[in-house]
């Protein structure tokens, strides 16, 4: 008789376990903030899973990967629909298109997870975690890359908080999921009345969780004594107004008329393309703001940018962030586009077909990279463009240069979504991985200042137009996770896929489903 009760149940009894167990994942994140809910859901997963033949692994994965994702990426639906101009039946479409195409990615992480583990439910138990792991990697780097969605961006809030700093959130990742992989193991050990392994295993999971709070106490990077005085202005632009030509004067004159009691702060900060028209006929504005100015005050703004690119021998677009002032001084250029937003793959062929194939401002190229960070006076600015601050290795790598985050957004496209409040979460866990303040301001919100613990000391509501003004510090010196990345998290990954392998662990000190997975049993 089968040990787990899932062994008997009905396939399609089995995959609705997965795709509840994917979405519950979308719990965790913002605005739910449910952090407990991940363990719980990667032990629904492995329990769900392990006793399956390897074959039927690729389903498990894909069913997974669609429950996460079709509850955690709705707010893409609103872009395609509502702004990219296009019918229900089509948005639908396409919305179930691009979820599916992401649940790829776990059910071939499954599918692999099945090859190396083979028959061994021990070996699974181990490389569970790792395969995960590999996956969100995988998803945060292939065709541009969807960094979102993350089980540890969670613990921005969790008690593996102090972990961020250290590991990056797919260390905190691979300690959720083995955590579940572990209530499984005790699951089993305890039924089989193996308690002194039993003992082992809850022991060394419980010092995972044990620790967090304990190194959320260290101080990895020194905060400045001093402060600087900043003001950010959220406009609330609506969206179907962001780039009529009536309405660009408008833009500038509502930025312009929010700004009037701050021109003497440290730094200003305008929302991502406050100035929507590109820096070659933006000459006049520029020149009215560096006038408004104080001697000692920056104004950053996002701005889009026309200029001549050598490499392409031809002009180009870019998403920029630019500071205006006599103390200020840099523009940077976006680098992580996002696809049919910034810029459509296969453009050849898809602009013209529908009206979400040719959103306004859809044609920007990607920004060189190693750029310098901008200066403000003292502060060295390491700025992030809306979607870039979702990659943790793209922020802790560039942070090393600066001594402060900031980030511009435009969160319009996602309206009274779940999209801006996720997107908020994984800004925070930026500033708590690189130990930085960080400066967050948006078109309709969610605008915010947070710490370098990645906790919000202000914010602006969304849908508001308002002012959020107060003293941010500057941070000196890197945490471990800026000198390293992801990659020691990464290299330990490789090592247990590589050496958990049958001949270092032939049999399974758990009882099997019949004489084997994928021999009896389910298989």
């Amino acid at each position: 008789m089968s040990s787990n009760p899932l062994a008997r149940t009905p396939r399609w009894a089995n995959n609705l376990a997965l795709l509840l167990a994917g979405a519950l994942q979308t719990l965790t994140l913002s605005p739910w903030e449910w952090w407990w809910v991940g363990p719980l859901s990667a032990a629904l997963i492995v329990f769900a899973a392990l006793p399956l033949a390897a074959r039927h692994l690729f389903l498990a994965g894909w069913m997974t990967g669609l429950g996460l994702f079709a509850s955690s990426v709705t707010w893409i639906y609103i872009s395609i629909s509502e702004h990219g101009n296009t019918s229900i039946p089509i948005a639908v479409t396409l919305m179930g298109l691009f979820v599916a195409g992401l649940a790829l990615v776990h059910g071939l992480a499954f599918w692999f997870w099945g090859k190396l583990a083979k028959h061994s439910q021990a070996r699974r138990l181990i490389l569970f975690p790792a395969v995960w792991v590999l996956a969100d990697w995988i998803r945060g780097w292939l065709l541009t890359g969807f960094p979102w969605s993350y089980l540890g961006t969670a613990h921005v809030d969790g008690p593996l908080a102090g972990w961020a700093p250290v590991i990056g959130v797919h260390g905190i990742t691979l300690m959720v999921i083995a955590t579940g992989a572990a209530l499984y193991g005790l699951y089993w050990l305890i039924r089989s009345r193996q308690s002194t392994r039993a003992a082992i295993v809850g022991a060394c999971t419980l010092a995972i969780w044990l620790a967090g709070p304990i190194l959320n106490r260290i101080q990895w990077t020194e905060v400045s004594e001093d402060t600087l005085s900043f003001a950010t202005m959220q406009g609330n632009i609506p969206q179907q107004m962001k780039w009529d030509p009536d309405f660009l004067r408008d833009q500038l004159v509502i930025y312009l008329g929010l700004t009037e009691d701050d021109w003497s702060r440290d730094i200003i900060l305008w929302p991502e393309t406050a100035i929507p028209i590109t820096q070659d006929q933006a000459g006049p504005i520029i020149e009215h703001i560096q006038s408004k100015l104080g001697e000692n005050s920056t104004l950053i703004s996002g701005i889009p940018w026309y200029t001549y690119s050598a490499d392409r021998e031809d002009y180009t677009f870019h998403n920029s962030i630019m500071a205006i002032g006599e103390q200020g001084e840099g523009v940077y250029h976006k680098q992580k586009l996002v696809p049919f937003g910034e810029y459509v793959p296969l453009e050849q062929w898809l602009r013209g077909i529908i009206g979400f194939f040719d959103l306004p401002m859809s044609s920007f190229s990607a920004g060189p990279q190693y750029q310098a960070p901008l200066s403000a006076g003292e502060a060295r600015l390491t700025p992030a463009i809306c979607y870039e601050v979702a990659y943790p290795d793209f922020v802790a790598m560039n942070a090393r240069r600066g001594n402060m985050l900031v980030t511009i957004s435009n969160d319009g496209w996602f309206g009274d979504s779940i999209g801006p409040h996720q997107h908020l979460q994984m800004a925070r866990m930026r500033a708590l991985e690189t130990g930085r303040y960080m400066l967050r301001g948006t078109n309709n919100g969610v605008t915010a200042v947070i710490d370098q613990k990645g906790q919000i000391t202000g914010r602006i509501p969304q849908f508001e137009r308002s002012v959020m003004d107060g003293e941010i510090r500057t941070v000196s010196g890197n945490t471990p996770f800026m000198l390293t990345g992801s990659w020691p998290v990464l290299t330990l990954v490789a090592i247990l896929i590589v050496f958990v392998r049958e001949r270092v662990i032939p049999t399974s000190p758990f009882p099997l489903e019949g004489e084997g997975l994928g021999r009896g049993g389910r298989g």
